[in-house]
């Protein structure tokens, strides 16, 4: 067996694109373009530019980013301040604070100041509060982006088996989140789990973010599984995920690459979380599907 790639470059392409369009239906009913606030703390090198991506992202979709560029040494209340003039601002539709922030700075404290109607990073309890109990509201940009690639492979989802190896606040729980929404049976493995290998071999969808590499090993997966693979590591190789892609393409059905897979969709996402937060601020119906 040769596993299908999951070409999330191509895919993300393509919801950018769908994304610049609405956008575009957007300012004529409007008059203004969705405006996108990213906040970047210090001058960590990873951050910067991720952020110079986001906005140059941004503009080709024809939004308004404004970027806020603070010392490391700038005083926690200042950053909120900020925040609070962002949330007040009714040209801004999306406020987001890039992570990690300083260690003096309290990084909960910032993320729920945030306007969880603006927080398009989803990352605000009341988001995920939203995300668990069904209601609308904004899901972390990463997982949303596995679910989008997961359903353009699979189709409907309901009832596979689904494992999604990490915990974490941004990617694993709403991950899990988001595949209990779509009906499947769902286990949340991390790095107290008894056995994982066995718990990973019974799962049709596998979803890895732990953060090390190729920790998923081929003779892991039940063959033809979907795998889907979050991590991006960097060792003397280059860049590789969480998972054994190598070894991956002889078991699985289906595998994202890294880089190249899951990695584009999250800007994209970003996008468009973007732009429902204008439709929804603005009373705009959105037209064509995200």
């Amino acid at each position: 067996m040769t596993a299908a790639l999951i070409d999330g470059k191509a895919f993300a392409a393509g919801l950018r694109e769908r994304v610049a369009q609405r956008v575009a239906r957007f300012v004529e009913q409007a008059g203004r373009a969705p405006g996108l606030a990213v906040v970047l703390v210090g001058d960590d090198p990873a951050s910067a530019v991720y952020v110079r991506s986001k906005g140059k992202a941004t503009t080709a979709a024809g939004m308004a980013g404004i970027e806020h560029r603070l010392p490391a040494d700038v005083p926690q209340q200042a950053l909120l301040d900020l925040v609070d003039a962002l949330n007040a601002d009714p040209a801004i539709d999306g406020i987001l604070v890039q992570l990690p922030l300083p260690s003096h700075i309290d990084e909960q404290a910032v993320t729920t100041r945030i306007d969880p109607d603006k927080d398009v990073d989803g990352f605000h309890p009341v988001n995920a509060g939203r995300l668990a109990t069904g209601l609308e509201g904004f899901v972390p940009c990463t997982p949303l982006g596995c679910l989008m690639l997961l359903k353009d492979q699979l189709g409907d989802l309901s009832g596979l088996d689904a494992v999604v190896i990490g915990r974490s606040n941004i990617v694993g729980k709403p991950m899990a989140q988001l595949l209990i929404a779509e009906s499947c049976t769902v286990t949340v493995a991390h790095s107290r789990t008894r056995d994982l290998p066995s718990v990973v071999k019974r799962a049709d969808i596998v979803v890895a973010a732990v953060g090390r590499p190729q920790m998923v090993k081929a003779e892991w997966l039940k063959p033809g599984a979907t795998v889907i693979d979050v991590g991006i590591n960097r060792t003397p190789e280059g860049l590789v995920g969480d998972v054994d892609f190598a070894g991956a393409l002889d078991v699985a059905g289906a595998v994202t690459p890294v880089p190249g897979g899951v990695g584009p969709m999250t800007i994209a996402v970003l996008l468009r979380n973007t732009l429902i937060s204008a439709e929804r601020r603005e009373n705009v119906v959105g037209e064509g599907a995200l």
